[in-house]
């Protein structure tokens, strides 16, 4: 009873912190009305694709070295400085509307994207097992998506009212505001380091024998492989100082790509984490045309998107249910989101987005288990890195789903291209499927290396 009651007020500090910055990073007003922004600027559609591809680009180049840098710096700085850089961008945005001022904005705005990614998932999973709790980490990821949505839900419902009071200049400030307010909220993160000499906060403090700190776990296979080829030294106890004549990122950078290429368990886990998230996080962008050709009016768009707003909620909170899934029923979760997202698109009805949205709440489940089987893997203390390399090749897998998309819905439409984009999650549920089973838990530790996609 003790240790429970110690460590409790620790747990709630850091999930009232984790909701309430997921809450504020996506409660940007802008949201809705940017692309209205680029478009009353003068601006074509062709130079307003060109700042997509920008966003893109720069999340995808600063997030491996952004987890490498998190990982050698502090999780909690990185987490302070992403809202502030998209702040900066919003403020561009309305300041000085231009296309140079959008492309710099954009910039920012994926470089914050970049310093988040990675840092964040590694913060909360690291603070959880320090405090014995790590079995709590699918729950909490799975509320933190859940609050990200209600950020924009909340976003959209605030948008027009203040439009329409004080045009972009207010949709603007209320959107920096939001970023500022994240980035104070990120300051109360807890943050205990390895490296870190001192105890665990006062206030966060458990008894020891109800915490198992990560420095004093044995030396990781990729921690060994970097002592031996000189990239870290070993210190006394099992310690592992970095080599003095390497920047700390550097260091941090090497170890996380080695134990991602050298550990078939965690190169299993990051690469299921694309292969799940990527499809359907593409095809989000592309629901209001589905939505569109049922023939519904341009007003009743949003309220099928509602339907799929809502399953994407429920998916985040069933993220504790999901986790007693073995292998072959992830398996039958992913191919039943893949049939039911096709079907609803081939109905051409409104009736069908009952089934995106049931398909979008699976999917939404089926990435936060991805999520909290590869955290469950990494071992090094190179966490934030291995993270970002996960959420670099989503990214990168992304941009072709946009390609393909656009080739398939330009010849056969929108509800072929939904239709056709689920076939990657049949083929990956079949061979899940096939593997020897996992066993209960997707977080469990002892998950047999063959597991996965490796």
């Amino acid at each position: 009873m003790l240790i429970v009651s110690a460590r409790v007020p620790a747990e709630r500090r850091l999930a009232a912190t984790l909701y309430a910055y997921a809450f504020l990073t996506d409660l940007v007003l802008l949201y809705p009305v940017y692309a209205l922004l680029f478009a009353d600027t003068g601006l074509s559609v062709g130079q307003i694709s060109s700042l997509f591809v920008l966003w893109s680009a720069a999340g995808i180049l600063l997030e491996v070295p952004s987890g490498a840098w998190a990982d050698a710096v502090s999780r909690r700085l990185l987490l302070c400085l992403a809202p502030l850089l998209a702040a900066a961008g919003f403020a561009l945005w309305v300041l000085v509307p231009s296309y140079p001022a959008f492309a710099v904005g954009f910039l920012l705005w994926g470089a914050g994207g970049a310093l988040r990614s990675g840092a964040l998932e590694a913060l909360v999973w690291t603070e959880l097992d320090r405090l014995g709790a790590a079995g709590r980490y699918a729950r909490l990821a799975g509320r933190a998506k859940t609050a990200e949505l209600l950020g924009v839900v909340a976003a959209m419902g605030l948008a027009a009212p203040v439009l329409a009071l004080g045009g972009y200049p207010a949709v603007g400030a209320a959107s920096v505001a939001a970023c500022l307010a994240a980035a104070a909220v990120a300051t109360r993160f807890p943050e205990h380091r390895a490296a870190e000499p001192a105890g665990p906060d006062p206030a966060d403090a458990a008894p020891p024998s109800a915490i198992q700190p990560a420095a004093t776990r044995a030396i990781q296979p990729a921690a060994t492989s970097a002592i031996q080829r000189g990239a870290i030294q070993p210190g006394p106890v099992g310690e592992i100082l970095p080599d003095p004549d390497e920047p700390g990122w550097w260091t941090s950078l090497r170890g996380g790509l080695a134990e991602a290429r050298a550990d078939r368990s965690v190169r299993a886990a990051l690469l299921l984490v694309p292969a799940v998230a990527a499809v359907w996080g593409g095809l989000d962008e592309y629901t209001p045309l589905l939505a569109r050709d049922t023939g519904v009016p341009a007003a009743g768009v949003p309220l099928l998107l509602l339907l799929v707003w809502a399953g994407t909620t429920v998916g985040g909170l069933l993220a504790p249910v999901g986790e007693r899934l073995t292998d072959r029923g992830f398996a039958v979760l992913l191919a039943g989101a893949a049939l039911a997202l096709a079907a609803g698109a081939l109905l051409r009805h409104p009736a069908g987005f009952v089934l995106v949205g049931v398909a979008f709440a699976a999917f939404q489940l089926a990435t936060v288990l991805a999520d909290v089987r590869l955290q469950a893997r990494i071992n090094g203390p190179d966490r934030a890195t291995v993270t970002s390399v996960a959420g670099m090749a989503t990214d990168l897998t992304i941009i072709a789903v946009y390609a393909g998309y656009g080739v398939v819905a330009g010849a056969a439409g929108n509800a072929v291209a939904f239709a056709v984009a689920v076939l990657p999650y049949l083929l990956l549920a079949g061979r899940l499927a096939t593997r020897r089973p996992a066993g209960p838990g997707l977080a469990n530790r002892s998950l047999p290396d063959n597991a996965g996609l490796s």
